[in-house]
Protein backbone atom coordinates (compact mmCIF):
# COMPACT_ATOMS: atom_id res chain seq x y z
CA UNK A 1 0.00 0.00 0.00
CA UNK A 2 2.50 2.63 -1.07
CA UNK A 3 1.48 6.24 -1.51
CA UNK A 4 1.52 8.95 -4.18
CA UNK A 5 -0.72 10.99 -4.07
CA UNK A 6 -1.18 6.74 -2.13
CA UNK A 7 -1.07 3.07 -2.53
CA UNK A 8 4.13 -7.31 3.68
CA UNK A 9 6.88 -12.21 6.47
CA UNK A 10 9.06 -13.23 9.12
CA UNK A 11 8.01 -13.44 12.73
CA UNK A 12 7.84 -10.02 14.42
CA UNK A 13 9.89 -11.42 17.30
CA UNK A 14 12.90 -11.35 14.99
CA UNK A 15 12.74 -7.57 14.65
CA UNK A 16 12.74 -4.53 16.93
CA UNK A 17 9.55 -4.12 18.96
CA UNK A 18 6.85 -2.20 17.12
CA UNK A 19 5.51 0.52 19.36
CA UNK A 20 2.21 2.38 19.55
CA UNK A 21 0.02 -0.59 18.70
CA UNK A 22 -3.70 -0.42 19.32
CA UNK A 23 -3.45 -2.43 22.54
CA UNK A 24 -0.76 -0.10 23.89
CA UNK A 25 -2.88 2.93 23.05
CA UNK A 26 -5.73 1.41 25.04
CA UNK A 27 -3.49 0.46 27.95
CA UNK A 28 -1.79 3.82 28.30
CA UNK A 29 -4.95 5.92 28.03
CA UNK A 30 -8.11 3.74 28.01
CA UNK A 31 -10.63 6.55 28.62
CA UNK A 32 -9.10 8.83 26.00
CA UNK A 33 -9.58 6.73 22.89
CA UNK A 34 -13.41 6.55 22.81
CA UNK A 35 -13.65 10.13 24.10
CA UNK A 36 -11.46 11.31 21.22
CA UNK A 37 -13.69 9.50 18.73
CA UNK A 38 -16.84 11.14 20.14
CA UNK A 39 -15.15 14.54 20.23
CA UNK A 40 -14.17 14.40 16.57
CA UNK A 41 -17.45 12.92 15.37
CA UNK A 42 -19.48 15.53 17.26
CA UNK A 43 -17.30 18.48 16.23
CA UNK A 44 -18.76 21.51 14.48
CA UNK A 45 -18.95 20.63 10.80
CA UNK A 46 -16.59 22.88 8.89
CA UNK A 47 -14.94 21.87 5.65
CA UNK A 48 -11.31 22.70 5.05
CA UNK A 49 -10.55 25.72 2.88
CA UNK A 50 -8.00 28.48 2.43
CA UNK A 51 -9.58 30.25 5.39
CA UNK A 52 -9.72 27.07 7.47
CA UNK A 53 -6.80 24.88 6.31
CA UNK A 54 -6.09 21.41 7.62
CA UNK A 55 -2.55 22.60 8.44
CA UNK A 56 -2.52 26.11 9.82
CA UNK A 57 -0.06 28.71 8.59
CA UNK A 58 1.23 29.03 12.16
CA UNK A 59 2.13 25.33 12.26
CA UNK A 60 4.54 25.75 9.35
CA UNK A 61 5.46 29.40 9.80
CA UNK A 62 9.17 28.80 10.32
CA UNK A 63 9.41 27.04 6.95
CA UNK A 64 7.15 29.41 5.04
CA UNK A 65 9.30 32.34 6.07
CA UNK A 66 12.33 30.69 4.47
CA UNK A 67 10.80 29.34 1.24
CA UNK A 68 11.89 31.37 -1.81
CA UNK A 69 8.93 32.85 -3.66
CA UNK A 70 7.03 32.89 -5.97
CA UNK A 71 5.83 29.33 -5.32
CA UNK A 72 4.52 27.24 -8.22
CA UNK A 73 2.59 24.01 -7.75
CA UNK A 74 1.58 21.10 -9.94
CA UNK A 75 -1.17 18.83 -8.64
CA UNK A 76 -2.55 21.67 -6.56
CA UNK A 77 -6.18 20.69 -7.07
CA UNK A 78 -5.69 17.11 -5.87
CA UNK A 79 -5.85 15.37 -2.51
CA UNK A 80 -2.49 16.41 -1.03
CA UNK A 81 -1.87 19.43 -3.24
CA UNK A 82 -5.11 21.15 -2.31
CA UNK A 83 -4.16 21.04 1.38
CA UNK A 84 -0.74 22.51 0.53
CA UNK A 85 -2.36 25.31 -1.46
CA UNK A 86 -4.79 26.16 1.34
CA UNK A 87 -1.99 26.37 3.91
CA UNK A 88 -0.03 28.71 1.65
CA UNK A 89 -3.06 30.90 0.99
CA UNK A 90 -3.86 31.07 4.70
CA UNK A 91 -0.36 32.50 5.18
CA UNK A 92 -1.02 35.24 2.63
CA UNK A 93 0.97 33.56 -0.13
CA UNK A 94 -0.55 33.54 -3.61
CA UNK A 95 0.82 30.42 -5.32
CA UNK A 96 0.72 29.70 -9.01
CA UNK A 97 -1.28 26.54 -9.64
CA UNK A 98 -1.26 24.46 -12.81
CA UNK A 99 -4.83 23.44 -13.68
CA UNK A 100 -6.39 21.79 -16.72
CA UNK A 101 -9.58 23.83 -16.44
CA UNK A 102 -9.78 26.87 -14.13
CA UNK A 103 -13.58 26.49 -14.18
CA UNK A 104 -13.17 23.16 -12.36
CA UNK A 105 -10.76 23.90 -9.48
CA UNK A 106 -12.07 20.99 -7.39
CA UNK A 107 -11.11 21.41 -3.72
CA UNK A 108 -9.58 24.88 -3.98
CA UNK A 109 -12.49 26.72 -5.53
CA UNK A 110 -12.32 30.34 -4.41
CA UNK A 111 -8.75 30.16 -3.20
CA UNK A 112 -6.63 33.24 -3.98
CA UNK A 113 -4.22 31.63 -6.43
CA UNK A 114 -2.80 32.44 -9.85
CA UNK A 115 -4.23 29.90 -12.28
CA UNK A 116 -1.96 28.63 -15.03
CA UNK A 117 -4.12 26.73 -17.49
CA UNK A 118 -2.50 23.61 -18.90
CA UNK A 119 -1.07 20.23 -17.97
CA UNK A 120 2.26 18.44 -17.79
CA UNK A 121 2.31 17.98 -21.58
CA UNK A 122 1.92 21.70 -22.25
CA UNK A 123 5.44 23.13 -22.44
CA UNK A 124 4.20 26.71 -22.77
CA UNK A 125 2.01 26.38 -19.67
CA UNK A 126 4.87 24.88 -17.67
CA UNK A 127 7.16 27.72 -18.71
CA UNK A 128 4.58 30.27 -17.53
CA UNK A 129 4.11 28.30 -14.31
CA UNK A 130 7.77 28.25 -13.29
CA UNK A 131 9.14 31.41 -14.92
CA UNK A 132 10.93 33.39 -12.21
CA UNK A 133 9.71 31.02 -9.51
CA UNK A 134 11.73 30.62 -6.34
CA UNK A 135 10.25 27.21 -5.46
CA UNK A 136 8.37 24.57 -7.43
CA UNK A 137 6.35 21.90 -5.61
CA UNK A 138 5.73 19.04 -8.05
CA UNK A 139 2.86 16.84 -6.85
CA UNK A 140 1.07 16.02 -10.11
CA UNK A 141 1.16 12.50 -11.46
CA UNK A 142 -0.78 9.41 -12.47
CA UNK A 143 -1.79 6.87 -9.81
CA UNK A 144 -4.13 4.76 -11.98
CA UNK A 145 -3.64 3.78 -15.60
CA UNK A 146 -4.48 0.93 -17.93
CA UNK A 147 -0.99 0.47 -19.35
CA UNK A 148 2.61 0.85 -18.25
CA UNK A 149 3.12 3.42 -21.00
CA UNK A 150 0.39 5.58 -19.46
CA UNK A 151 2.14 5.58 -16.07
CA UNK A 152 5.42 6.44 -17.75
CA UNK A 153 3.84 9.26 -19.71
CA UNK A 154 2.13 10.84 -16.72
CA UNK A 155 4.92 10.41 -14.18
CA UNK A 156 8.34 10.19 -15.85
CA UNK A 157 7.65 12.25 -18.96
CA UNK A 158 5.54 14.79 -17.08
CA UNK A 159 8.35 15.27 -14.56
CA UNK A 160 10.90 15.55 -17.36
CA UNK A 161 8.83 18.38 -18.84
CA UNK A 162 8.80 20.20 -15.49
CA UNK A 163 12.57 19.83 -15.19
CA UNK A 164 13.06 21.04 -18.77
CA UNK A 165 10.96 24.14 -18.08
CA UNK A 166 13.02 24.87 -14.99
CA UNK A 167 16.26 24.62 -16.92
CA UNK A 168 14.95 27.05 -19.50
CA UNK A 169 13.28 29.78 -17.42
CA UNK A 170 14.04 29.15 -13.73
CA UNK A 171 17.39 27.34 -13.37
CA UNK A 172 17.92 28.50 -9.79
CA UNK A 173 14.46 27.55 -8.53
CA UNK A 174 14.13 24.94 -5.81
CA UNK A 175 12.29 21.78 -6.84
CA UNK A 176 10.51 19.57 -4.31
CA UNK A 177 9.44 16.37 -6.03
CA UNK A 178 6.71 14.33 -4.32
CA UNK A 179 7.41 10.73 -5.24
CA UNK A 180 6.13 7.58 -3.52
CA UNK A 181 7.34 4.68 -1.39
CA UNK A 182 6.37 2.62 -4.43
CA UNK A 183 9.51 3.98 -6.11
CA UNK A 184 11.64 2.29 -3.47
CA UNK A 185 9.61 -0.90 -3.46
CA UNK A 186 8.54 -3.05 -0.51
CA UNK A 187 10.86 -3.72 2.41
CA UNK A 188 12.47 -7.16 2.82
CA UNK A 189 11.31 -7.22 6.46
CA UNK A 190 8.77 -5.48 8.72
CA UNK A 191 11.25 -2.95 10.13
CA UNK A 192 11.09 -0.93 6.93
CA UNK A 193 13.18 0.26 4.01
CA UNK A 194 15.27 3.43 4.24
CA UNK A 195 15.89 6.04 1.54
CA UNK A 196 19.49 4.86 1.15
CA UNK A 197 18.41 1.37 0.01
CA UNK A 198 18.69 0.36 -3.63
CA UNK A 199 15.22 0.91 -5.15
CA UNK A 200 13.35 -2.19 -6.32
CA UNK A 201 9.83 -1.17 -7.43
CA UNK A 202 7.42 -3.98 -8.24
CA UNK A 203 4.63 -2.18 -10.11
CA UNK A 204 4.25 -0.10 -13.25
CA UNK A 205 3.37 2.80 -10.99
CA UNK A 206 6.44 2.34 -8.81
CA UNK A 207 8.78 2.06 -11.77
CA UNK A 208 7.35 5.21 -13.32
CA UNK A 209 7.79 7.12 -10.05
CA UNK A 210 11.40 5.96 -9.79
CA UNK A 211 12.00 7.00 -13.39
CA UNK A 212 10.55 10.41 -12.49
CA UNK A 213 13.06 10.65 -9.62
CA UNK A 214 15.88 10.03 -12.08
CA UNK A 215 14.61 12.93 -14.20
CA UNK A 216 14.75 15.17 -11.13
CA UNK A 217 18.22 14.01 -10.14
CA UNK A 218 19.41 14.64 -13.70
CA UNK A 219 19.27 18.35 -12.91
CA UNK A 220 22.77 17.77 -11.58
CA UNK A 221 24.68 18.74 -8.48
CA UNK A 222 24.49 22.46 -9.25
CA UNK A 223 20.67 22.52 -9.26
CA UNK A 224 18.44 22.52 -6.17
CA UNK A 225 16.18 19.50 -5.80
CA UNK A 226 14.85 17.26 -3.06
CA UNK A 227 12.59 14.20 -3.10
CA UNK A 228 10.01 13.00 -0.58
CA UNK A 229 8.53 9.50 -0.66
CA UNK A 230 5.26 9.17 1.25
CA UNK A 231 3.69 5.75 1.88
CA UNK A 232 -0.10 5.28 1.86
CA UNK A 233 -1.57 8.72 2.65
CA UNK A 234 -4.93 9.02 4.38
CA UNK A 235 -7.15 11.83 5.56
CA UNK A 236 -9.88 14.20 4.33
CA UNK A 237 -10.31 14.14 0.53
CA UNK A 238 -8.48 10.83 0.05
CA UNK A 239 -10.22 8.25 -2.13
CA UNK A 240 -7.70 5.38 -1.96
CA UNK A 241 -7.41 4.43 1.72
CA UNK A 242 -11.10 5.39 1.77
CA UNK A 243 -11.79 1.92 0.38
CA UNK A 244 -10.80 0.39 3.74
CA UNK A 245 -13.06 2.84 5.57
CA UNK A 246 -15.86 1.94 3.18
CA UNK A 247 -15.49 -1.80 3.75
CA UNK A 248 -15.38 -1.26 7.52
CA UNK A 249 -18.56 0.80 7.38
CA UNK A 250 -20.28 -2.11 5.61
CA UNK A 251 -19.15 -4.59 8.23
CA UNK A 252 -16.78 -6.76 6.16
CA UNK A 253 -13.14 -5.94 5.38
CA UNK A 254 -11.66 -8.11 2.65
CA UNK A 255 -7.92 -8.66 3.04
CA UNK A 256 -5.44 -10.94 1.29
CA UNK A 257 -4.34 -13.92 3.37
CA UNK A 258 -1.09 -13.69 5.32
CA UNK A 259 0.47 -11.16 7.67
CA UNK A 260 1.33 -7.77 6.18
CA UNK A 261 3.17 -4.78 7.62
CA UNK A 262 2.90 -1.21 6.47
CA UNK A 263 3.64 2.42 7.16
CA UNK A 264 0.98 5.08 6.73
CA UNK A 265 0.99 8.86 6.99
CA UNK A 266 -1.59 11.54 7.80
CA UNK A 267 -2.05 14.01 4.95
CA UNK A 268 -1.33 16.96 7.28
CA UNK A 269 2.08 15.48 8.09
CA UNK A 270 2.79 15.18 4.36
CA UNK A 271 1.93 18.86 3.91
CA UNK A 272 4.35 19.80 6.69
CA UNK A 273 7.05 17.57 5.24
CA UNK A 274 6.77 19.06 1.75
CA UNK A 275 7.11 22.60 3.05
CA UNK A 276 10.00 21.64 5.31
CA UNK A 277 11.78 19.89 2.44
CA UNK A 278 11.72 23.15 0.50
CA UNK A 279 14.12 24.77 2.97
CA UNK A 280 16.46 21.84 3.70
CA UNK A 281 19.80 21.16 2.05
CA UNK A 282 19.38 20.09 -1.59
CA UNK A 283 19.90 16.57 -2.84
CA UNK A 284 18.02 14.78 -0.07
CA UNK A 285 15.60 11.87 -0.32
CA UNK A 286 13.20 11.51 2.60
CA UNK A 287 10.89 8.67 3.60
CA UNK A 288 7.73 10.02 5.20
CA UNK A 289 5.31 8.42 7.61
CA UNK A 290 4.64 7.24 11.13
CA UNK A 291 7.76 6.17 12.99
CA UNK A 292 6.64 2.58 13.65
CA UNK A 293 5.24 0.15 11.09
CA UNK A 294 2.13 -1.80 12.07
CA UNK A 295 0.41 -4.90 10.80
CA UNK A 296 -2.51 -4.48 8.46
CA UNK A 297 -4.69 -6.27 11.02
CA UNK A 298 -3.76 -3.73 13.71
CA UNK A 299 -4.48 -0.90 11.30
CA UNK A 300 -7.93 -2.23 10.45
CA UNK A 301 -8.78 -2.81 14.12
CA UNK A 302 -7.81 0.78 14.97
CA UNK A 303 -9.71 2.10 11.95
CA UNK A 304 -12.89 0.29 13.05
CA UNK A 305 -12.63 1.49 16.63
CA UNK A 306 -12.00 5.05 15.48
CA UNK A 307 -15.22 4.95 13.50
CA UNK A 308 -17.22 3.19 16.19
CA UNK A 309 -17.98 0.27 13.86
CA UNK A 310 -17.60 -3.49 14.06
CA UNK A 311 -16.38 -5.38 11.03
CA UNK A 312 -15.43 -8.93 10.25
CA UNK A 313 -12.19 -9.60 8.36
CA UNK A 314 -12.62 -11.90 5.39
CA UNK A 315 -9.37 -13.54 4.23
CA UNK A 316 -9.02 -14.04 0.51
CA UNK A 317 -6.36 -16.25 -1.11
CA UNK A 318 -3.75 -14.20 -3.01
CA UNK A 319 -4.66 -16.01 -6.24
CA UNK A 320 -8.23 -14.71 -5.96
CA UNK A 321 -6.95 -11.18 -5.35
CA UNK A 322 -4.74 -11.45 -8.44
CA UNK A 323 -7.69 -12.65 -10.49
CA UNK A 324 -9.83 -9.74 -9.33
CA UNK A 325 -7.02 -7.36 -10.25
CA UNK A 326 -6.81 -8.85 -13.74
CA UNK A 327 -10.54 -8.34 -14.22
CA UNK A 328 -10.18 -4.76 -12.97
CA UNK A 329 -7.49 -4.07 -15.55
CA UNK A 330 -9.72 -5.37 -18.35
CA UNK A 331 -12.59 -3.16 -17.18
CA UNK A 332 -10.22 -0.21 -16.97
CA UNK A 333 -9.18 -0.71 -20.59
CA UNK A 334 -12.87 -0.73 -21.49
CA UNK A 335 -13.26 2.72 -19.98
CA UNK A 336 -14.20 2.12 -16.34
CA UNK A 337 -12.70 4.74 -14.02
CA UNK A 338 -11.42 4.76 -10.45
CA UNK A 339 -11.44 1.02 -9.98
CA UNK A 340 -10.00 0.15 -6.55
CA UNK A 341 -8.25 -2.98 -7.81
CA UNK A 342 -6.23 -3.52 -10.98
CA UNK A 343 -3.41 -5.91 -11.82
CA UNK A 344 -0.86 -3.23 -11.00
CA UNK A 345 -2.48 -2.37 -7.66
CA UNK A 346 -2.73 -6.08 -6.89
CA UNK A 347 1.04 -6.46 -7.17
CA UNK A 348 1.39 -3.76 -4.55
CA UNK A 349 -1.39 -5.06 -2.31
CA UNK A 350 0.11 -8.56 -2.15
CA UNK A 351 3.57 -7.37 -1.11
CA UNK A 352 4.16 -8.29 2.53
CA UNK A 353 6.08 -5.28 3.85
CA UNK A 354 5.08 -1.81 2.67
CA UNK A 355 6.94 -0.46 5.66
CA UNK A 356 9.40 2.41 5.66
CA UNK A 357 12.17 3.46 8.00
CA UNK A 358 11.19 7.06 8.62
CA UNK A 359 12.77 8.13 11.93
CA UNK A 360 15.88 9.72 10.44
CA UNK A 361 13.96 11.42 7.63
CA UNK A 362 11.28 12.94 9.84
CA UNK A 363 13.93 14.08 12.33
CA UNK A 364 15.98 15.67 9.54
CA UNK A 365 12.89 17.47 8.27
CA UNK A 366 12.05 18.66 11.76
CA UNK A 367 8.52 17.27 11.46
CA UNK A 368 7.55 16.04 14.90
CA UNK A 369 4.27 15.46 16.71
CA UNK A 370 3.03 13.14 13.98
CA UNK A 371 -0.67 12.36 13.93
CA UNK A 372 -1.27 8.86 15.37
CA UNK A 373 -3.45 6.70 13.17
CA UNK A 374 -6.16 6.51 15.84
CA UNK A 375 -6.66 10.28 15.83
CA UNK A 376 -6.27 10.68 12.09
CA UNK A 377 -8.72 7.89 11.35
CA UNK A 378 -11.30 9.43 13.69
CA UNK A 379 -10.95 12.76 11.90
CA UNK A 380 -11.22 11.06 8.51
CA UNK A 381 -14.38 9.18 9.57
CA UNK A 382 -15.98 12.46 10.67
CA UNK A 383 -15.10 14.18 7.40
CA UNK A 384 -16.29 11.31 5.22
CA UNK A 385 -19.56 11.09 7.13
CA UNK A 386 -20.10 14.82 7.02
CA UNK A 387 -19.81 14.77 3.23
CA UNK A 388 -22.02 11.70 2.91
CA UNK A 389 -19.24 9.47 1.61
CA UNK A 390 -19.76 7.04 4.49
CA UNK A 391 -22.59 6.30 6.84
Amino acid sequence: MPGTSGERGPSPEAFPKIRNTKSEIRNCCPPLFPFMVRLVNNAVRMDYSHTNPLVSAQAVGRWLAAIPQPIAITGGTGFVGSHVVETLCAAGIEPRVLVRNPAEPRWIDGAPVVWIEGDLDNRDALSRLVAGAGTVLHLAGVVRAAREADFDHGNRRGTANVVSALEEVAPTARLVHVSSLAAAGPSPDPSGIGPEAEPAPISFYGRSKLAAEFEVRARGDDAWWTIVRPPAIYGPRDTDVLEFFRMASRGIVVLPGGERWLTVVWVGDVVRSILSAAVKDPGGIYHLGELDPVTLDELIATLCEAGGVKARVLRVPPAVVSGAGAVGSVLQRLGWRRLPLTADKTRELLARHWSARTVQSMHALGVDGLMPFAGGAATAWAWYRDRGWLR
